[in-house]
């Protein structure tokens, strides 16, 4: 039987859930310290009609805001309610545990990341801040700093991004496979819709339940229509991207397809499971398809690819392409709110211009919501991504952002006759910084401020 269709309390959950803001181009991210928990609930009390929530749909400006455990605790939040919300989130990003998990080790490892890390200040809460244009932000940005300033919150880091007209970094389009959350602004297929519990607290989720019940069930009910938002800042190397596939692929359609393989779509957006040979402009947006029917080996759509991994569709056990292998699949979605920053670099340009001494940072500010972090983001990150042996493979993590040392360095192109493995693929992604937090429901943000 199918169940009942669910409304969201769009007025109560925060813009960020309903939509990504696709046509505020423009974005800053406040990462702000909280240290005096006088100051903080000053401030925020001040800042609470500048929240934008879900059932609005602004054109011009959006403000959101997220707390780490570390913030709501010098909000004020008592440990008993504390102790309610998830392991994750209480006990942060950086354990011995989720450093195995999520891959931040070496180079990688939290002790040197730019901000979020045990040499960093402790982070208390992020203010996300986004705007129609560069102007419209500088004028958001002089608002809310004004605000701050006056309540005595010390802004520890701002994160700009950059508008890159859809792609990210590495030149391939961004966004497409979005997952069809329940009660949301974007619908489709009931098989690919996800349960409104998979992404905001207090709805069923795809297992049935409520994620975090007790949360929901602590004083002013703290946790009804909040979300965790995981927040990582990922640096793509992109001159090492495109030069190590020119050692490999001298020919640059063949290096195109090359890269096309280990994302699993073509730079324009094309999913290789539909259109193997070519980049095909009609099917960019292309979302409704498949591996285990259209393409079970890989002879399209490599097993590895970064696509196929994080989004498998209908190729898990234990029934591949059927609806329970989709069911499977859904429990383990993302809402992605992220944003790119740096100059843009053309794949000829990576390969052309001279590294310079002081070379511009890019990459992703990666940004996602869900309802279960260990269920949702690590699965994805351990499971799927950072797994060598994924779907059967040996030594494959995923060729753009897994662990490629001590194991994990290849890449296997699966083909209808021989197959090709590529060894010795380095981490063309590393992470600058991250931190889990609670983005909670509007009436929950005006009891904290109190």
């Amino acid at each position: 039987m199918a169940a009942a269709p669910v409304e969201l309390e769009l007025g109560d959950v925060q813009g960020l859930v309903a939509r990504g803001y696709g046509s505020l181009k423009a974005a800053s991210f406040l990462l702000l310290g909280l240290e005096d928990a006088a100051a903080a609930r000053r401030w925020l009390g001040t800042d609470l009609d500048s929240i934008t929530s879900g059932d609005e749909r602004p054109e011009s400006r959006a403000v959101n805001l997220a707390f780490t455990s570390a913030g709501l605790a010098r909000l004020g939040l008592s440990p008993e309610v504390l102790q309610q919300f998830s392991n994750e989130f209480v006990n942060g990003m950086t354990t011995e545990h989720r450093r195995r998990i999520l891959g931040d080790l070496g180079d990688d490892a939290p002790e040197h990341w730019d901000w979020g890390g045990p040499s960093t200040a402790a982070v208390g809460a992020v203010l996300l801040l986004y705007a129609r244009d560069p102007a419209e932000l500088e004028h958001l940005l002089e608002e809310q700093s004004r605000l701050l300033v006056a309540a005595g919150v010390e802004v520890q880091r701002k994160l700009d991004t950059s508008d890159l007209d859809g792609f990210e970094p590495f030149g391939f389009r961004d966004g497409i496979a979005q997952p069809c959350g329940e009660g949301l602004s974007k619908t489709g297929p009931g098989g690919q819709t996800v349960r409104a519990g998979e992404f905001v607290l207090g709805y069923v989720n795809e297992h049935g339940h409520y994620t975090d019940q007790t949360l929901l069930k602590a004083p002013d009910a703290v946790g009804k229509n909040g979300t965790y938002l995981v927040f990582r800042q990922l640096e793509q190397d992109v001159r090492g991207f495109w030069r190590f596939l020119e050692e490999i692929a001298a020919d640059p359609a063949e290096r195109t397809r090359l890269a096309a393989k280990m994302v699993g779509r073509w730079p324009g957006g094309a999913p290789l499971a539909l259109s193997p040979d070519r980049d095909d402009p009609e099917l960019a947006e292309q979302n409704d398809f498949g591996y285990f029917h259209e393409d079970r080996d890989g002879a399209r759509c490599p097993i590895g690819a970064h696509v196929r991994r994080t989004n498998p569709r209908d190729s898990l056990d234990p029934q591949p392409g059927s609806d329970k292998s989709l069911a499977i699949n859904r429990r383990h979605r993302l809402l992605r709110r992220g944003r790119e920053y740096g100059r843009a670099l053309t794949s000829e340009q990576a390969l052309t211009e001279p590294l310079t001494a002081h070379e511009e940072e890019r990459g992703l500010h990666f940004i996602c919501l869900n309802a279960n972090i260990a269920r949702q983001f690590e699965f994805v990150q351990g499971t799927w991504l950072n797994n060598p042996k994924f779907a059967g493979l040996y030594d494959d993590s995923d060729p753009l952002v897994g662990q490629s040392d001590p194991y994990g360095g290849t890449f296997t192109v699966q083909a209808k006759g021989v197959r090709t493995r590529i060894g010795g693929v380095p981490r063309f992604v590393s992470v600058k910084g991250g931190a889990y937090f609670f983005l909670p429901g509007l009436r929950a943000l005006r009891s904290l401020a109190s």
